[in-house]
């Protein structure tokens, strides 16, 4: 299965914050997602590298780091120092989003671009050999416990679509993140639109059982990518018998 559940600390209990990831990891998660807010670009203030820094050694998974601060390059070695895996940002954030994406690179880092609900997925289309992975938002970004807006839906079979294409003539495979009011009840459809790394804060430190609710997660998209897949293999069978 093709599959990342990425728990966003930004809803973790942060007085007690090393043991809050620790928990998480050991309850099921591929990653930690770390959000970075500025009150500048959004209209919150988080976290910056030092409690990146802090929570290193508590975990062993990659810490995901999304940047939503403007401007960004300055930051990108400082998280990188700091223990971070993973650096996205947003487009409209970045004077030049080539050089960004190569210093992410740069910096031993994985390196991703974020699109709001409303952003153009085009911003993608001349940078592609340097993303290892795209993050769809499905709110507006800045605060947690907002709803799933469905549109993102379409957007993510769109996303799924150009990232496909890419795959089938580089060999090289792009992931495709989701990040905003995911929960277990609508995770199968979004893992059927064609997410593969699933962002989830509330849904995650808001529940009781932390391995309940990634298991489920995780059943959910197992179950959607099957039936998906199931689906390809229908479709090839009558295009070919045809």
């Amino acid at each position: 299965m093709d599959c990342r559940i990425a728990p966003s600390i930004l809803s973790a209990d942060f007085a007690r914050l090393g043991e809050e990831v620790r928990n998480v990891v050991a309850a099921g998660a591929d990653w930690i997602h770390f959000d970075v807010m500025d009150n500048h670009y959004v209209p919150n203030l988080t976290i910056g590298p030092l409690v990146c820094e802090a929570i290193r050694p508590h975990v062993e998974v990659p810490i995901d780091v999304h940047l939503m601060v403007e401007p960004v390059d300055s930051l990108v070695p400082m998280f990188a120092k700091a223990g971070a895996n993973v650096i996205t940002f947003h487009p409209e954030a970045s004077r030049h989003v080539d050089r960004t994406l190569g210093l992410i690179r740069d910096a031993g880092c994985k390196s991703g671009l974020v699109f709001n609900p409303a952003t153009p997925l085009a911003w993608m289309d001349h940078v592609l050999d340097k993303l290892d992975i795209v993050l769809l938002m499905s709110v507006n970004p800045g605060f947690g416990g907002q709803s799933f807006i469905g549109q993102a839906l379409v957007k993510l079979g769109e996303a799924r679509a150009r990232l496909d294409a890419y795959e089938q003539s580089s060999g090289r495979r792009i992931w495709l993140e989701i990040d905003g009011g995911v929960k277990v009840d609508n995770i199968g459809a979004i893992a059927a639109a064609g997410a593969d790394t699933f962002v989830a804060g509330s849904a995650i430190f808001g529940a009781k059982d932390y391995r309940a609710t990634i298991e489920a997660m995780k059943q959910a998209v197992a179950a959607a990518q099957a039936a998906s897949a199931r689906a390809r293999a229908e479709q090839q069978r009558r295009y070919t018998s045809a």
